[in-house]
């Protein structure tokens, strides 16, 4: 599993450069002292200007290098589920029903182990963690039933018809509505990696196993009055100058390659993706060719990767748009 984040404070000082998507870095853009490069090779100058803003910017709260700060959403995959199109949309719909008792009694408190140490936090119930995990039901099924077959005899397989169809039956080449929640058949305490501002940890977690994943579902146990938010500097209210782009969320840390989206217009060129090094910070974003003549106002999401000079280890990666740090959502 693939996973880190952390801190800025000071002034970026190394590296930086542009890349190509799915590609490491094609050239530098920094021009700070030590740094081999010119003002003639930087092609991105706006971008590094930046980036240098935004970093000035970060102030991070003190807990960032203390306490428990996560930088990803509280539900985590325990390895690769083995999805279909249907539990795909399911997981990340929250469509869950349980099929045993959850336990209600709060555990003892349990550690966080940091790449730099371990903090003991307090916990939630199994009840609490599940209440949080399950989003709600999923609409009603095209002509089939809303639970999964989880084979029982008589039961049609996931997707297909409630019963044979007949020669008068009309015919629909249109696709059923997926409808299928997961079923939580076990739970048990446990721990999870998540990405923290403390880089990758392990977080204890409530264990889910689903009758239709092939790896248990983790919801993170830790109590809310125990896990810090995600602060920083002021917000950049400027908007990038043309030909930039924001970074909108993280998709996955793995070493020195990160994977992120972009937000381009509808009619935008195919993103470049930017990365300006630090010490301390990551800052990132992308760029595009402009288009020209009538568009439609949309925004749509494109995903870009780079590879950095060192892995990310325990640096914030930042967003070039707003400076603030990025926070990982599900690819």
């Amino acid at each position: 599993m693939r996973r880190s984040l952390a801190l800025l404070g000071l002034p970026l000082l190394v590296l930086a450069g542009c890349a190509t998507p799915d590609s490491g870095p094609g050239g530098t853009t920094s021009a700070d002292p030590g740094v081999t490069t010119s003002a003639a090779r930087d092609p991105y100058p706006a971008f590094d200007r930046r980036a240098q803003e935004a970093a000035a910017r970060w102030r991070p709260d003190p807990r960032w290098r203390t306490g428990y700060v996560p930088l990803q959403d509280a539900t985590v995959l325990v390895g690769d589920p083995g999805f279909t199109a249907e539990t795909e949309l399911a997981f990340a719909s929250g469509w869950y029903r349980d099929q045993i008792p959850m336990p209600t009694a709060v555990p003892p408190d349990a550690s966080i182990r940091f790449p730099d140490g371990e903090l003991r936090v307090p916990l939630v119930s199994a009840a609490d963690a599940y209440a949080q995990l399950d989003q709600g039901d999923p609409p009603p099924c095209d002509g089939r039933p809303r639970e999964p077959r989880l084979g029982k005899p008589g039961w049609p397989e996931p997707g297909g018809p409630t019963a044979e169809p007949g020669p008068d039956d009309p015919v629909s080449t249109t696709a059923p509505t997926p409808c299928v929640p997961l079923t939580v058949t076990a739970v048990r305490l446990g721990s999870a990696p998540a990405w923290t501002s403390r880089g990758e940890a392990a977080v204890p977690a409530w264990l889910f196993t689903v009758e239709e994943l092939a790896v248990p579902v983790a919801r993170l146990a830790v109590a809310p009055h125990a896990v810090g938010t995600v602060g920083g500097g002021a917000a950049d209210t400027l908007p990038l100058p043309a030909g930039l782009v924001a970074a909108q969320e993280l998709r996955a840390v793995d070493g020195n390659r990160l994977d992120y989206v972009v937000g381009v217009g509808a009619c935008d060129g195919a993103p470049t993706p930017l990365v300006r090094e630090g010490p301390d910070a990551v800052v990132v974003g992308g760029s595009v060719v402009p288009a020209t003549g009538v568009c439609t106002m949309q925004l749509v999401q494109k995903p870009v990767s780079v590879t950095l000079s060192a892995p990310l280890g325990g640096r914030a990666v930042l967003d070039v748009g707003t400076g603030a740090p990025l926070v990982a959502r599900p690819g």
